[in-house]
Order: structure tokens, then sequence, then C-alpha cells
């Protein structure tokens, strides 16, 4: 009796250097991808409900200081949405960004403008809306690049979906930068009108509001020709704009 021998060969390829690296390398990314969307998405959800305790710009701006033998300053003062002066959230709408309340993060015409702007060679000025500045500040570092520009699209898409206006506006105010190593509305209100930002009268808020394209430079207290003609436009332009509530 004939014994048949199956000879069953194991189809046993090994895979090339090649394929192996290309296949590791996918791998990574895909987790890389998965790690960065996760990590961004839960940050921004967890500052919803926790104040931002330090940024890259106020420790950029302290050590900068430092550099140049200045006392290191980061003068800041959280305050609740609640006490900060309606007439600042007012003027910071009115002064920053028009349809702060109807817009979801970017205002596409003032966008548009500053582009038209730029290409006809005259001075920059850019279309941020509150938000994005929001996302430049909390997230980002304040230097110019296609990939900060980028990222702060991509944060400021986030903030919009998982924050609320009110929250926006309120860490707006209490993270910007408001003068020589003073952050966000309380800081600036004592430093520059030795009050809380509780108790701002309408100039004083428009006055904060008009030096914020350049606080290393203007002085609140001690405005120039120029920002007393911001702050006063600022004021006339108020009450045109709700608030958050």
């Amino acid at each position: 009796m004939a014994i048949k021998r199956s000879s069953t060969k194991k189809n046993t390829k090994k895979k090339t250097p090649r394929k192996t690296w290309r296949t590791s390398i996918k791998k990574w990314s895909i987790r890389l991808i998965i790690g960065f969307f996760g990590l961004t998405i839960t940050w921004v959800i967890l500052l919803t409900f926790i104040n931002p305790p330090l940024t890259y710009l106020q420790l950029k701006r302290a050590f900068e200081r430092k550099a140049v033998g200045k006392e290191w300053k980061i003068d800041k003062k959280w305050l609740s949405y609640e006490d900060i002066s309606g007439n600042l959230k007012r003027a910071a709408i009115a002064g920053e960004d028009a349809y702060f309340l109807t817009h979801s993060g970017f205002d596409t015409k003032a966008i548009q403008k500053a582009m038209e702007r730029n290409q006809a060679g005259k001075p920059l000025r850019g279309g941020s809306t509150i938000s994005q500045q929001v996302a430049k500040n909390v997230f980002l570092w304040p230097e110019r690049s296609w990939l900060r520009k980028g990222l702060e699209a991509y944060f400021t898409v986030l903030i919009e979906a998982f924050w609320s206006k009110k929250r926006i506006l309120e860490v707006y105010l209490n993270v910007i930068e408001m003068g020589q190593g003073v952050y966000g509305a309380e800081a600036a209100a004592h430093y520059y009108f030795h009050k809380s930002a509780k108790s701002l009268t309408r100039k004083e808020a428009a006055l904060i509001i008009a030096i914020l394209p350049s606080p290393q430079k203007w002085d609140a207290k001690r405005p120039s020709a120029y920002i007393n003609r911001r702050a006063n436009s600022i004021v006339r332009y108020m009450n045109h704009y709700s608030i958050p509530e």
C-alpha cells in the first residue's frame, strides 16, 4: 500500500527591509496624527473649565526683560467674566472684532481687506478675530510663520467648537498683553488707572483696547493724539454692540 506524502510547503515570504520600513513609518505616522488630535482636543476641552496659568508670550516677554537688565515681570490676575466691566467687553468687540458674536472664528471680510492692504504695499495690518488672538496667545507662539498661522486656524476652529463666546471673551480679556509685563484686564486697570477692571469707565476701557495693536509701545495712561482719537472712536461705537451673556 503506497503512502502519499503530503508535502505542504509553507509560503513564508520574508518582508523586504523596504516594506518593513514603510509599514513602520505608516504605523507611527498614524499614531502621531491620532495623538496630535487627541492631545490638542483634550487640551482645548480642559481649558473650558481651567484658566490658563501661563502663556508662551508671557514667559518670552519676561525673559526678554531680564536679557536687557529689567526686572522679571508677569503682572496678571484672573478676573471672572461677570466681574469684568461691561464697558471693557463692549470696547473689546467695538475695537477689535465687530462681528465677534456672529462669525465662527474668522472674519473673511477683514482678512480680505488685510490682504488687499498688504499687497498694495501699505502698512501691515492683521485681520485676526478675538478667537484667533486667543488661539495664538493661549496655545501658540507670537512669531509669524505659515506653520503658526495653520495651527492658529486649527485651534480657532477647536475653541469655537468647544467654548462659548462668553468663555472666549473671558480668556481674551485675561491673557492678552496690555502693557510692558502687564497681562489681562485686572492688571491693566490697576497699572494704568489704579482701580479694578470691575469699575472701568467707557473712556478708560476704550483707552486700554486702543493700545492693543502695540501694547509695548503705547500707554493708556499717557495716550498719544492717535490713541486718543482711536479711543474716542471706540467709545462712539460701543453702544452698537452686544456682549455675550
